[in-house]
């Protein structure tokens, strides 16, 4: 067990792991580990976080060897988050655990697959990679011989489903996200069972692996956008925050070759988003003055986050790699072979569950007769959902005789 003196480090604040709310199936405490260090174990030996070693974050693996995959994009994020965390004096433990979880429920080819079982789904719960990663670790993992899932503690759940904010308003009805229209089943089935206090924010911890997300992709976007060719460097000159830091550099460094040029960007973007976040976090959390977790989880914002200026900074990136790279020809005439893939693979499945594995499929033949509420199909959208980028263009090639190239 961690010491007495690592205890004392972290504030009054931070999410406990010697006071957590537990798992839904009880287990005796680690002589050795936190709840937390045990939380963050349990997901890096998962089955779903080896997948993402072969899931596109935005270029599809075989296009470059450097090019981030779901995997390197985690544990990244799992990096930012730790050092948010310390600097914050949360618990980095909880805050890693939560980075090396957010997506888990990605799909293969990135938001394009999230994208087409989403239509796919549509009139049956429809299909959310943050509900889909609920399901793994509560359902689809079989590691454990006592249950499903891998039985992580409350702290953990509430922070996987809960990272970006609040999911529902007081009376139940879902905001921001979920505005107008429900909160995905998995996340309700769930919260029946163990309520996961869907009307108020997560723990700081948990925030913190939110805002290290969006500094990590915003980063490394920019860093493969500029690999890939889609945008060069001079394409950021007018970029807000980006356009600055290149002019920066190019005046202490007025001979720097363009390949460290791009990385002391990277390294420059990442400093400066961190600095800002631990500096506006601070701040708030004087205003708050929490003496608990629960007091984060009952504040009426968002308590680790970005200062104004630096979330307009960060507003301003993403609206520059929308067009630039998101919808880039290159990048959206690979999206659609790769959103043709899954589609068909999905149509082949629901038509015949037997094309799929042993597992899958006898899981599919029983659900017995009509079925209205898509569990069937939810099945095979399980199935594909865990699938690699390799992995779906295989069974589309086994199951068509062939598979469209992805370049």
């Amino acid at each position: 067990m961690t010491s007495a003196t690592d205890r004392a480090l972290r504030a009054p604040y931070a999410a406990d792991p010697w006071a957590s709310r537990g798992r839904l199936f009880v287990e005796a405490a680690s002589p050795t580990r936190t709840e937390f260090q045990r939380d963050r174990d349990r997901i890096i030996h998962s089955t779903a976080f080896r997948r993402l070693a072969h899931k596109t974050q935005v270029f599809v693996p075989h296009e470059g060897d450097h090019y981030r995959t779901r995997l390197t994009h985690t544990i990244e994020v799992a990096q930012i988050a730790r050092a948010l965390a310390r600097a914050l004096t949360l618990d980095d433990d909880l805050a890693e655990a939560l980075a090396l979880a957010h997506d888990l429920g990605h799909t293969p080819f990135g938001h394009t697959g999230e994208d087409a079982l989403e239509e796919a789904m549509a009139g049956h719960g429809g299909f959310d990679h943050n509900a889909q990663a609920l399901r793994i670790v509560t359902r689809l993992e079989h590691r454990y011989a006592s249950f499903d899932g891998l039985n992580l503690c409350w702290e953990t759940l509430e922070g996987l489903v809960k990272h970006n904010g609040p999911l529902t308003d007081a009376a139940g009805q879902g905001i921001d996200t979920y505005a107008g229209r429900s909160v995905p089943l998995a996340i309700l089935e769930y919260d029946q069972r163990q309520s996961l206090e869907l009307s108020t924010y997560a723990s700081g911890e948990a925030q913190a692996a939110a805002i290290a997300d969006d500094i990590a992709y915003n980063t490394h976007d920019i860093d493969d956008g500029l690999r890939a060719g889609v945008f060069d460097l001079a394409d950021l000159a007018d970029v807000p925050f980006i356009g600055d830091l290149v002019r920066e550099i190019g005046r202490a460094h007025p001979h720097l070759e363009r390949t460290r040029v791009v990385h002391e960007l990277g390294r420059r973007v990442i400093t400066r988003f961190v600095e800002d976040v631990i500096a506006e976090s601070r701040r708030r959390l004087e205003a708050l003055n929490p003496s608990s977790a629960a007091d984060i989880r009952a504040a009426a914002r968002t308590t680790i986050c970005f200062s104004d200026d630096m979330a307009e900074a960060d507003r301003a990136v993403k609206a520059f790699l929308y067009p630039h790279m998101y919808r880039h020809p290159r990048v959206m005439r690979v999206r659609g072979e790769a959103a043709d893939i899954v589609r068909s693979l999905f149509e082949a499945f629901a038509e015949d569950a037997g094309r799929m594995p042993e597992e899958w499929s006898r899981a599919a033949r029983a659900v017995n007769g009509p079925d209205p509420d898509g569990r069937r199909l939810r099945v095979v959208c399980d199935y594909i959902a865990g699938m690699t980028d390799r992995y779906a263009a295989q069974e589309h090639r086994r199951l068509f005789g062939w598979a469209p190239e992805l370049r």
